[in-house]
């Protein structure tokens, strides 16, 4: 394996320090199947000098058995690793693959595009500032490729490459790439994204991917590899509301007692005045520590332990704001939410919702609507199926603070949690904070019953339903 830094064999401590200060950008590809996203990541390695000859060597002799390209080298396999994935030619599960250039360094995320891997997309996006949405310039703009538009926008990522792929099998055609940017735009305008680049480009060849193509001179834009080094994401997280979710208290001996947790949002530095949800108790921050030393600033993304002049009560699951600020805290909040599992999910069952770093009972009460992907358009259902996108209201046992997630996704995002089988089910964004008009001991328990009765069918097959009540009576 290459490197265009001649640092690495001149002075190796200089290129490793100036690699660990780089920026990183973590990003998807998604988009219908075989729209070609992991042949895509597969031609960013090669192309960029991050395979090694060992590895080439191997997807070389693959490609003759397993590879879905004729002569050339299946760049794909390099990230479909699963015998399945090979003998089908498709991606079943998230891969992640790290690469670096001299600006920058990234983490990838080749998502499935099948729909039934809806899920596994969504799990992917979850940590992206920036989606490669890749189109067959054969057959333009598919559900695929609005249902992964629509989840990255619901995930609030702001940076979208529409990269229009295998432009070699309509003879590099401009006119084709232009109808296919209309036809994209068309739906896009009803996305909340504010950054979408287009990029045509073939994968297989290398055209537009990391150099420019000879095929395609009429394309004035940058190659997609230039497109991903030079897009700005410093703005992207929110640096003015301090949010710093509790993960750990850490208390090694007598002298210290440290706060742990990712900074969420914010800023934070030793000297800034803050308050602990919910108790609304204040203090100082004393020193911001890291296993590398004390901080003197700390960013949003950063795991830190922040220790604290006045000894008050701060658990798991608190919050440490700015003193001054007014978060809602309630019981009941509306969510969007991504339902990942094959049961059903309906209205009135009990599930343990996690948000932050804390977790309490909850249940989704209603369905307000589910979103047609297709057409972004608004229907009733009285249940979410596997892959379904709905707004909902939610409300908890006991209140939290409630945050937009647009405006912190690190605090206004949830996972909901069957309590039979501690399996995640749904993830959700919060929307809105809803007034608190029903106490914990208010709360409709009939979901209640509905865990009970199937803990009894799973473990006393033999009782029945008058059984169960009896014992519970009173």
């Amino acid at each position: 394996m290459a490197h265009q830094s001649s640092l690495i064999a001149e002075n190796i401590e200089q290129y490793l320090k100036e690699h660990e200060n780089k920026d990183l950008l973590r990003f998807i590809t998604c988009g219908s199947v075989d729209d070609g996203k992991s042949t895509l990541i597969g031609r960013l390695l090669h192309d960029s000098k991050m395979i090694y000859e060992d590895q080439l060597a191997a997807i070389t002799r693959d490609s003759k058995k397993s590879g879905t390209t004729g002569d050339k080298v299946d760049l794909a396999l390099l990230v479909d690793g699963l015998q399945s994935e090979r003998e089908q030619g498709i991606t079943i599960d998230v891969a992640y693959r790290f690469f670096s250039t001299d600006k920058r360094k990234f983490i990838i995320a080749d998502t499935p595009g099948h729909e039934q891997y809806t899920r596994n997309m969504a799990t992917g996006a979850s940590t992206a500032s920036l989606a490669v949405i890749l189109i067959d310039a054969r057959y333009g703009v598919q559900t695929q490729t609005r249902r992964h538009s629509f989840i990255a926008d619901l995930l609030g990522i702001q940076h979208l490459v529409i990269a229009v792929n295998k432009m070699d099998l309509v003879e590099y055609s401009e006119a084709r790439f232009h109808e296919i940017v209309e036809e994209y735009r068309q739906f896009a305008g009803k996305l909340n994204a504010p950054n979408v680049h287009f990029v045509p480009m073939s994968a297989l060849d290398g055209d537009n991917v990391v150099n420019p193509s000879e095929h395609m001179s009429w394309f004035e834009g940058q190659p997609l590899l230039s497109l991903l080094e030079t897009v700005e994401i410093k703005h992207d997280s929110n640096l003015d509301d301090l949010r710093l979710p509790v993960q750990y208290v850490n208390r090694p001996n007598l002298d210290f007692r440290g706060y742990c947790g990712t900074l969420a949002a914010g800023v934070l530095r030793p000297g800034q005045q803050v308050k602990a949800l919910p108790s609304g108790k204040t203090s100082t921050v004393e020193r911001v520590v890291t296993f590398d030393g004390d901080l003197e600033v700390a960013y949003p993304g950063q795991a830190v332990t922040v220790t604290l002049e006045d000894e008050i009560d701060i658990s798991r699951g608190d919050w440490l704001v700015e003193v001054s600020a007014n978060v809602p805290e309630s019981n009941a909040f509306t969510a969007d939410i991504v339902w990942m599992h094959d049961q059903a999910m309906v209205p009135g069952r009990v599930y343990d919702i996690k948000i932050g770093t804390r977790e309490v009972s909850g249940q989704i009460t209603d369905i307000a609507y589910q979103i047609d992907i297709n057409t972004l358009e608004h229907h009733s259902a009285g249940e979410l199926a596997l892959n379904a996108i709905g707004r909902c209201n939610v409300e908890l046992t006991a209140p939290v603070p409630v945050d937009n997630y647009r405006k912190s996704p690190g605090t206004g995002s949830f996972i909901v949690i069957d309590r039979l089988t501690n399996v995640t089910v749904g993830a959700g964004m919060v929307t809105e904070a809803l007034t608190s008009t029903a106490r914990a001991e208010d709360v409709d328990w009939r979901g209640f019953e509905v865990e009970l009765n199937a803990l009894v069918r799973k473990y006393f097959p033999h009782w029945e339903a008058k059984d169960v009540r009896e014992l519970f009576k009173g």
